[in-house]
């Protein structure tokens, strides 16, 4: 098996420095974040997506390290801008991104420690080249949202409420909490996903866009948490919101 030289972008080894985010979180949530001294990159709104993702990160770029990412050329003029003034170099990924599923997924592909998990057919070819070259090794899934319905607590320990996706780390050897689905919202929409509510923003940070007050799992999530370190930062009030994903810059 490959091995991969680089962390995890999704898996900051100290507090980061600034995250990418969904123009349209709480001011709340917002404010959250600046407290902790963390800059906010908002996402541009994507007007070729269905609204209630067209400005979530994890649909329009992907991290390949701490200073490469793939973005989608629908946006990438807005991130090449925004990305250069951090040191980030922005690459134009092949896959136009449309409507509706499944020419939306494009990019979003997750991570666990040096593998790449993702429903292959629709994956980006710039970022499946860029991801290889690094050593990372795709695992096929059914499930094209891959990103979305995983949150990443360590190299090894994953969140998620799809069977399919937690069949399929556990293979790999992965660590899974698997999850009710539902309980996190997502507007117009039957429910969100874990991995969109919520994102690293240290080694030991996890920061969820709401609380898990009312989520049926919140005390098996927390210990969860406990067992690998891990400490939960709360960043609003209320029930869980997919914003797909907090995307953590080093």
């Amino acid at each position: 098996m490959p091995q991969i030289s680089f962390p995890n972008p999704f898996i900051p080894n100290k507090k980061v420095s600034s995250v990418i985010v969904d123009r349209r979180i709480s001011l709340e949530t917002m404010n959250n974040l600046r407290h902790m001294g963390i800059h906010i990159i908002k996402t541009p709104y994507c007007k070729d997506l269905y609204p209630q993702i067209a400005a979530h990160p994890d649909i329009l770029l992907h991290p390949i390290t701490d200073k490469e990412i793939v973005v989608a050329p629908n946006v990438y003029d807005y991130f090449k801008k925004h990305l250069s003034v951090l040191g980030y170099k922005a690459i134009r990924g092949e896959k136009v991104l449309s409507r509706n599923y499944p020419e939306n997924i494009a990019y979003n592909v997750g991570r666990i420690s040096r593998f790449a998990v993702h429903h292959i057919k629709y994956t980006d070819r710039v970022l499946v080249r860029c991801l290889e070259e690094k050593g990372v090794t795709f695992v096929h899934l059914n499930q094209g949202y891959s990103k979305c319905s995983i949150c990443v607590i360590s190299e090894n320990a994953v969140i998620t409420a799809d069977r399919g996706i937690a069949k399929a780390v556990e293979k790999l050897g992965v660590d899974v909490l698997l999850i009710s689905p539902g309980y996190i919202i997502l507007p117009e929409m039957e429910y969100g996903f874990i991995g969109g509510a919520t994102g690293l923003i240290d080694k030991s940070e996890l920061a969820f866009i709401g609380d898990l007050a009312e989520h049926p799992d919140k005390k098996r999530i927390l210990d969860f948490l406990i067992s690998y370190d891990v400490r939960p930062i709360f960043l609003e009030k209320g029930k869980l919101k997919d914003h797909g994903s907090i995307i953590p810059l080093f």
